[in-house]
């Protein structure tokens, strides 16, 4: 069988992973820069190029089919949500655009007025979610801002998740001049059910065909036919797969240099899984972007939102002064890279801060956090010259506490600690913080009470 080489085309980086799928073993990591100034495919091809002779061994086969292609460069993918009111199906479709690997760059409820139009337009949107009402109930306010939509200077193709009943209608206004558009189920079906997933194909589907071809990366059709998803959309459905075959949930933090994304997917238990206790119902696979938080261009805020958290800040062996310089300078200079043993303890510490952070922020009343495992990874070089995961079971595959190597108690949930440059982490089986004289600890054994298949899936995401 062929080798697969997957891609993700970023806006600084472009990084493959060389993988062959009989076994699903690991051939080869490769990354370069992302030559967006020029044409992203010469980055592209210079991965498939440096895949293929990494990936070769004893045999020198270097060949590697066309490959499979996410991107975020140019900005992801901007996404508005206009909907019927604030609190309820704007909401929904806030949720749905971020589980679709969208950054979700304006969201309006309520009927669009003048200033509401060149307010959207003003956010430059790729895609705009239209969503109004559950199936059978008022269509008035879809319906307006369906003409609307249709009369605005906004070419962005429009995706129509609404009431069910007045889709032909809505459809009728967007053809009468020419939008592209596309109608699918409603997100808010009923009071207390949210329907993500065809909205989801959707965006993916109006992403891939309208979106990416028209950002200016590339010369020609060829980059556009090889994408197949956002690199965020995609990071979801493999923390989806990772899920079902580890038997248990998952939350995983990617740290980047501008923005940290969350994911969790969660089978929710109980009268979680039976009872609606909420108007707009919890996303079980959930995505949430914490715009403020990232490890070189958001590096100064990473700080002020820490001791908003009341999370302490103080690097091994540095004092929280250093700290502060660091992440002024890699904000000035986001390409630098730590060149000195307090530098990189500066980096570790600014990635602890925002994996903290975005757990907190993630992590609500509504979806119970404490039995899930947490994978910390970083898409930014920090404190090294590649890219490393910290990587462990969940509690529910661990019965027992992991044994080796000293922990951070975050209080109440997680627990968090740093092995060499990389952030690490142990999970939450105790009920309560142990005492100061034996903390916690983490292990990156494989413990016993994990399958080796389980292992193998959490190794190889």
């Amino acid at each position: 069988m062929q080798r697969v080489l997957a891609v993700d085309v970023g806006s600084t980086w472009t990084k493959g992973v060389l993988v062959d799928p009989s076994t699903g073993a690991v051939l080869a990591c490769v990354s370069e820069p992302t030559t967006s100034a020029t044409d992203v495919l010469e980055g592209l091809d210079a991965v498939v190029a440096s895949a293929g002779a990494a990936g070769g061994g004893a045999s020198g086969d270097t060949s590697i089919a066309d490959p499979l292609v996410c991107s975020s460069a140019g900005g992801g993918l901007r996404l508005a949500v206009v909907g019927h009111e604030p609190l309820v199906t704007a909401e929904a479709g806030r949720r749905v655009g971020l589980c679709s690997g969208a950054k979700v760059v304006s969201v309006t409820g309520g009927p669009l007025d003048p200033a509401g139009v060149r307010e959207l337009r003003a956010t430059r949107p790729d895609i705009v979610l239209l969503v109004g009402g559950t199936d059978g109930s008022n269509s008035e306010v879809l319906l307006h801002n369906a003409f609307a939509l249709a009369r605005a200077r906004i070419t962005a193709p429009v995706v129509v998740a609404g009431n069910a009943h007045a889709a032909r209608q809505v459809g009728e206004a967007l053809a009468a001049t020419g939008r592209v558009y596309q109608v699918v189920a409603n997100v808010l079906p009923r009071i207390g059910v949210i329907a993500a997933e065809p909205a989801r194909e959707a965006i993916r589907e109006a992403f891939v065909q309208h979106v990416i071809g028209g950002k200016g990366l590339s010369r020609g059709r060829r980059f556009g036919q090889l994408v197949r998803a956002a690199t965020p959309d995609a990071v979801l459905r493999g923390v989806q797969v990772l899920a079902e075959v580890a038997g248990c949930d998952v939350l995983v933090v990617d740290v980047g240099g501008a923005t940290t994304d969350v994911y969790s997917v969660i089978e929710p238990s109980g009268e979680d899984a039976t009872l609606r206790k909420e108007v707009v119902a919890p996303l079980w696979s959930m995505r949430t972007v914490e715009g403020d938080l990232g490890l070189r261009w958001s590096a100064a805020t990473v700080l002020d939102a820490a001791r908003a958290e009341a999370v302490e800040l103080a690097a091994p062996g540095v004092g929280a002064w250093a700290l502060a310089d660091w992440a002024e300078q890699v904000a000035a200079e986001p390409g630098r890279l730590p060149a000195s043993a307090d530098e990189r303890a500066c980096d570790r510490e600014l990635a602890r801060a925002c994996a903290v952070v975005a757990v907190r922020r993630h992590a609500r009343p509504d979806r119970p956090l404490a039995d899930v495992g947490l994978v910390v990874g970083s898409g930014v070089r920090c404190g090294t010259d590649r890219t490393g995961w910290a990587r462990r079971c969940s509690a529910r595959c661990c019965p027992t506490p992991p044994v080796a190597g000293a922990c951070r108690e975050l209080p109440g949930r997680w627990s968090i600690g740093t092995t060499g440059w990389r952030p690490s982490v142990c999970w939450p089986t105790w009920t309560r913080p142990p005492p100061a004289a034996s903390p916690p600890a983490c292990s990156g054994s494989r413990r016993s009470g994990c399958t080796q298949r389980q292992w193998q899936s959490a190794r190889h995401i």
